[in-house]
């Protein structure tokens, strides 16, 4: 695996513009006034599968060699497995998804409605994935990894290069972290640019086998990964994108559940969008932050929108 440079980002517009265009970068000013801070919000819940990772899976997809569009194989827990299925949708490769039990219903209906197999097994995301390192040899399937893929981080580096053209002032992106794909998309696209923008992680501090990891140097398994985040609810780290990352990354902070939960409210009442924990997780740490971040311009990436209505009527009943 090679970590993709900054030309491979640019090459990925062509194959990532065949399905949607630029997001909006939004300023709020009911958000504005609740951080009391000069930010403004990506708004990737605006793609057309409702998160960032589409960008991802139209670049991998739309860049196979005819020898592996045969069909693929990949696991995940919603927003990478749509991805996957939109653009395999477009392309027409055949699509197996395998999902941990109990998946977002909403995530998994979507999957299917974009024409993918859908498999359920395990008890969380990373029982899927040895699931599907399994299963691709005995299916002979090309394995879509949700991480170790350099097409995949060098697509969704698309939104990066959308937020540096449009505000290449920025200070500071505060971007959720799962497996690292969307962070590493913007460190590698900062640094390539020569921008001093400076990348901070937000992750869940039940699944924060990442953060303990790019902290410590060492890295680490976690025992579960018990967050309705299910964008960042991975035990483990990842070859490719934690390597990127302890060169990229700048800091990361982590989230309680109920900062996570307040995160989805405030998206609600300060920018009138709809975002899953993951996306909203940003906005959140943003107001956590906020003291250290006065003065900068900061831009928040709304990674997804894709929560289900069961944990969205649970969170806003808990306000």
């Amino acid at each position: 695996m090679t970590i993709p440079p900054l030309r491979d980002i640019y090459d990925a517009r062509a194959r990532v513009y065949r399905a949607l265009r630029p997001t909006p970068l939004l300023r709020h000013p009911l958000l504005a006034q609740a951080t009391g801070l000069d930010v403004v919000v990506k708004h990737e819940n605006h793609n057309p599968t409702g998160a960032f990772k589409v960008r991802g899976g139209l670049n991998l997809i739309g860049s196979l060699p005819e020898s592996e569009r045969r069909g693929v194989i990949t696991a995940t827990t919603g927003n990478h497995g749509q991805s996957i299925a939109l653009a395999c949708q477009i392309d027409r490769v055949p699509c197996t998804i395998v999902t941990p039990v109990g998946n977002n219903p909403e995530k998994n209906a979507a999957m299917r409605a974009l024409g993918a197999e859908l498999i359920e097994f395990g008890k969380d995301f990373d029982e899927a994935r040895e699931q599907v390192e399994r299963m691709q040899h005995e299916r002979g399937l090309r394995y879509v990894h949700s991480a170790n893929e350099p097409l995949l981080i060098a697509g969704v580096g698309t939104y990066a290069l959308e937020i540096f053209e449009e505000r290449p002032e920025v200070d500071v992106i505060l971007v959720p972290i799962g497996g690292g794909s969307g962070a590493c998309g913007c460190g590698i696209t900062r640094s390539g640019l020569g921008s001093r923008a400076v990348v901070i992680g937000v992750q869940a501090a039940r699944a924060d086998a990442f953060a303990r990891s790019w902290k410590s140097g060492t890295r680490v398994v976690g025992e579960s990964a018990d967050t309705f985040a299910e964008g960042m609810a991975t035990r483990v780290t990842f070859d490719l994108t934690f390597d990127i990352l302890r060169k990229e990354l700048d800091d990361i902070v982590t989230l309680t559940e109920e900062e996570l939960a307040e995160g989805v409210r405030l998206a609600l009442r300060a920018t009138h969008n709809l975002a899953e924990g993951a996306g909203a997780a940003p906005l959140v740490a943003a107001m956590k932050l906020r003291d250290r971040l006065a003065g900068k311009k900061v831009v928040c990436v709304m990674s997804g929108g894709n929560i289900d209505r069961a944990t969205l009527a649970r969170i806003v009943k808990s306000a």
